[in-house]
């Protein structure tokens, strides 16, 4: 049952471990962790919900409840039924067992992000060394959110430009995105939403970068941005052919920029490639933002 778990051969070992009749601790926690595999392999509830009754079987007994095995098994529990507090509760009194585990440090890490630890999400994924982990598509995903929330969003572009063009490319793009404007970050929110829009003219992707344009111009107003990054944002609208986009350009950040003594001369191209899109978004929170920005829209 093992070699097939190593070698990812899920539906094997399930064969095995299907017949098996737990004796001992160590088995049931072999079966559980088969089922959860399968689970998760197949998108399937119900082996789901025997992974965590087995597992909850074990780290409540007696015998293991104290013990490394069992605190994990507990962990496992909760994280299957998205107890994210209670996983941390069972992982933080075993973490300094396992400094250097890739397998800890990836569950450690979710389990924080999940409950919204980011810092500590953070430097438990970046302690992960294994490329197996590292180009899973979640492991991905939750290093840029944990950017994003820790405020560094130019980490979290980075990994998108360094991804290859796919499905995964657009979820991730929309994840950006909509996490940079949540937190104010609105540039990389425009850069994001610029991209989405030339892939697929979306109005729900004009109105989010709209909004994030309006939000970039306001920090630069307020001197919490550089004119460069709004230099490149003109670009970005002129990358619209809508007549909103116009209007902020030279009637509101074009004479802003006049009466200033600034200049938005358009950027150059990044040469980011444009995947297809699937659905993910807060058009309701973009939309009161842009509402309340003060900037008048024809």
């Amino acid at each position: 049952i093992i070699y097939y778990l190593r070698r990812d051969e899920v539906q094997e070992a399930w064969t095995l471990a299907n017949d098996l009749e737990p004796t001992v601790p160590r088995e049931y926690i072999l079966k559980g962790v088969v089922y959860a595999a399968l689970g998760q392999q197949s998108g399937s509830v119900e082996p789901l919900k025997m992974a965590q009754q087995l597992f909850q079987l074990v780290g409540a007994s007696a015998s293991e409840s104290d013990t490394i095995p069992g605190r994990q098994c507990m962990a496992s529990c909760f994280m299957l039924l998205r107890q994210y507090e209670d996983v941390l509760v069972y992982l933080k009194s075993i973490k300094a067992y396992f400094p250097n585990d890739d397998d800890f440090n990836w569950n450690y890490g979710q389990a924080c992000a999940a409950a919204h630890d980011y810092k500590e999400a953070l430097e438990a994924l970046l302690m992960v060394q294994q490329a197996r982990y590292r180009t899973e598509f979640a492991y991905v995903t939750w290093l840029a959110r944990c950017y994003i929330m820790t405020n560094e969003p130019a980490r979290a572009w980075e990994a998108y430009t360094r991804m290859e063009t796919s499905n995964d490319t657009v979820n991730l793009l929309q994840l950006i995105a909509n996490d940079c404007y949540k937190m104010g970050h609105f540039y990389y929110a425009c850069k994001a939403f610029d991209v989405l829009e030339r892939m697929d003219p979306d109005p729900e992707w004009w109105e989010g970068k709209r909004g994030a344009a309006i939000g970039t111009f306001q920090k630069v107003v307020a001197k919490h941005e550089t004119q460069d990054k709004l230099q490149e944002v003109v670009r970005m609208l002129r990358n619209t052919n809508n007549p909103q986009a116009e209007y902020m350009v030279n009637r509101v950040i074009q004479k802003w920029a006049q009466e200033n003594g600034g200049g938005c001369r358009e950027a150059p191209q990044n040469g980011v490639g444009l995947p297809r899109k699937t659905a993910w978004g807060y058009p309701a929170e973009r939309r009161a933002a842009a509402s309340e920005s003060g900037v008048g829209l024809p």
